[in-house]
């Protein structure tokens, strides 16, 4: 519990030196070789492999307070590090090591006229803030995205990863100094309350700020930040089951969409289903479903069809249901007439994260992808799939729902901007 009370009682003026310094060593970053990103990188990785038993130690604490204070099992799971876990951590970090370095690269260039000649290049946007709640693997994420495009990096995670943290941190700190780069260019604000976290995200030093999480974190940032924000993560998912969809194949994604993992952004909160096919679809996908305790909210044609087959955890849809994102076991169904009312469900009630049809239809296929407006659309595929590592992007920063700047999952690229320049012998404007 030390952990804690160190955060707690962080005062404004420390939070603002640490800003302070991360802005200012952010500069040491536009030196570095790649050979120096890559290295830094790759010793990270060594370092959390060997420090395997120590982080999930740390972590355990951070899982026992959790518990104590009774969180629910799919949010310990977002908590939770075991080997597994950290070998994935380390592996994605080796991955992106070797990707294609982006700095200070040519993205333009030309000779005018006028005797100039203009060169655009890709550069860092400086310094990164995240904010972000229970996922401790995003500290790793966020740093590696970072560093791997130049920029320095702020850290506020959620009170429940204080002590993984604090670990975590600690050991991109020893990657850092082993290849003597100043440390200050990681700060890890985790757990500090709400005063002090309006103070960070109104830092005009900060860039950038990425806040990654659920829709109250989301409301937060979009009321109270002062700072450029790229938004990412809240989602209401939908699959639509056409009326002339495989079902076998139905039946899988929806499952993956659903269970491989409840408590991340991509997992499936609302299954519409065309009503020619729902009763046969419903009764093939009951013992599935409930062989993994997913409990169905239903609307009323729906309900009926589950309640006469026996589904065990069941129960009425109200209207608020197909606006949330559970991030747990627990899936709506709607039944809907045709593709046109399952489209305008969608464009009522999405976040613009991730949306799927499955269907053989051709035509239904260019309608959907033409009339839904959302970062990543899938055809016949589980919607688990939006994630910068399965984009080949060596991992991601977050799933951005805006448009401007980045969309869908994004990583070190779209952590840059760029400049111009402008060279000439002695040009002159007329």
């Amino acid at each position: 519990m030390n952990e804690q009370k160190n955060y707690q009682t962080m005062t404004s003026n420390n939070l603002t030196k640490g800003i302070a310094r991360a802005k200012k060593y952010s500069v040491c970053l536009l030196a570095l070789k790649k050979s120096d990103r890559k290295n830094v990188l790759l010793q990270l990785a060594k370092i959390l492999k060997q420090e395997t038993v120590n982080i999930i130690k740390k972590n355990k604490k951070d899982i026992e307070i959790a518990r104590e204070n009774g969180h629910i099992e799919s949010f310990i799971e977002r908590l939770e590090l075991d080997k597994n876990k950290i070998r994935l951590m380390a592996d994605s970090l080796s991955d992106l090591a070797i990707l294609k370095d982006i700095l200070f690269k040519t993205i333009r260039e030309k000779d005018m006229t006028s005797g100039i000649h203009i060169k655009k290049i890709s550069v860092p946007l400086g310094l990164i803030a995240m904010i972000y709640e229970s996922r401790p693997n995003v500290t790793i994420d966020a740093f590696a995205m970072a560093f791997k495009s130049g920029n320095a990096i702020i850290l506020k995670g959620g009170k429940e990863i204080q002590n993984t943290n604090k670990i975590l941190v600690s050991l991109v700190k020893k990657a850092l100094k082993k290849f003597s780069i100043n440390p200050n260019i990681i700060q890890d604000f985790s757990g500090i309350d709400k005063n002090l976290s309006l103070q960070l995200i109104s830092n005009q030093k900060i860039d950038c700020l990425i806040p990654r999480g659920g829709k109250n974190l989301i409301k937060f940032i979009r009321e109270n930040a002062k700072v450029p924000t790229i938004i990412t993560g809240a989602s209401v998912v939908h699959i639509y089951v056409d009326e002339s969809a495989d079902l076998e194949l139905a039946k899988k994604v929806i499952v993956n969409a659903k269970t491989r993992r409840v408590s991340i952004c991509n997992a499936l909160d609302v299954l519409l289903i065309n009503k020619k096919i729902y009763k046969k679809i419903l009764a093939e996908l009951a013992p599935l479903l409930v062989d993994k305790n997913v409990t169905i909210i239903a609307d009323k044609v729906g309900y009926d069809s589950l309640k006469k087959i026996n589904y065990a955890l069941l129960r009425k849809a109200d209207k608020n249901d197909f606006d949330t994102e559970f991030l747990d076991y627990t899936l709506a169904v709607k039944i809907v007439d045709n593709l046109g009312e399952a489209i305008n469900h969608i464009q009522k009630h999405s976040l613009g994260h991730s949306e799927a049809i499955i269907t053989k239809s051709k035509v239904n296929i260019d309608s959907f992808f033409q009339n839904i407006d959302a970062a990543c659309l899938y055809l016949n595929t589980s919607t688990q799939f939006s994630d910068g590592e399965e984009f080949g992007m060596g991992g991601e920063i977050g799933i951005s729902t805006q448009k401007l700047h980045a969309r869908g999952p994004f990583a070190y690229s779209e952590l840059t901007t760029y400049k111009y320049l402008v060279t000439s012998n002695g040009a002159i404007r007329k």
